[in-house]
């Protein structure tokens, strides 16, 4: 199969997002469309429409005066993105669960050992990349497109934030590993959906939970 190659406005999108995801743009980092587009060797007009995606999912704001910055951290933006999270996922790992195979359950297992082996020398940034390839081997199965695409969606506007999680509750990361096997289990044997979908959304919740015990709606935290 040929791969169509990526379009320029594709290209300005997933070097920005890149950098977002990896905190290498932190929130408040002003985004220089004249410099982004020097760097990537191509006009403003595709690293724009570029930043109008990302302004769309909620990575990107505009402020007057300013222009084009990195999403502040907000405690009620983050609440309200990982509870439609939790239950879309919860959802999603749900109804994967005839889909996915013993190899891909093994899949899941060994990347959650990786991330118990990163618990002791912890890289909270690492951590919460390997998560999400955990995550994804249980919900991409989903056959429904639309509750994929909102799962997609939810971790997209999540890549600005959700990265600083585990560093500003880092205990939270040992519960979470130990949920994992959890939920294998619950697949493995083939558990009542419900169950699955509300093992799955707690999961997202508790740790949603755990980083607002420290910075509840109202404050605003910097990473």
């Amino acid at each position: 199969m040929v791969t169509e190659p990526r379009s320029k406005s594709q290209i300005a999108y997933d070097w920005i997002h890149t950098r977002i995801a990896d905190r290498r743009f932190v929130p408040g980092y002003r985004l220089v469309l004249g410099t982004i587009a020097d760097t990537l060797g191509m006009s403003v007009v595709p690293v724009r429409e570029a930043i109008r995606r990302l302004e769309a999912e909620g990575v990107v704001e505009f402020e007057r005066n300013v222009g084009a910055r990195v999403a502040e951290i907000d405690p009620t933006e983050y609440l309200h993105t990982m509870q439609t999270l939790g239950v879309v996922e919860g959802i999603a790992t749900a109804l994967a669960v005839p889909h996915l195979t013993d190899a891909d359950l093994d899949h899941a297992l060994a990347v959650n050992d990786r991330l118990r082996n990163l618990l002791d020398d912890f890289d909270p940034h690492l951590f919460t990349r390997t998560n999400e390839q955990f995550h994804t081997v249980l919900f991409e199965p989903c056959p429904n497109p639309h509750i994929l695409d909102l799962v997609q969606r939810g971790w997209t506007r999540m890549s600005g934030l959700r990265t600083s999680t585990f560093a500003f509750v880092p205990d939270r990361a040992r519960e979470s590993v130990d949920e994992h096997e959890q939920i294998i289990e619950l697949i493995r044997r083939r558990a009542d959906p419900l169950e699955i979908e509300l093992a799955a959304r707690q999961h997202r919740w508790r740790t949603m939970n755990a980083y607002l015990e420290q910075h509840p709606p109202g404050a605003h935290p910097t990473d």
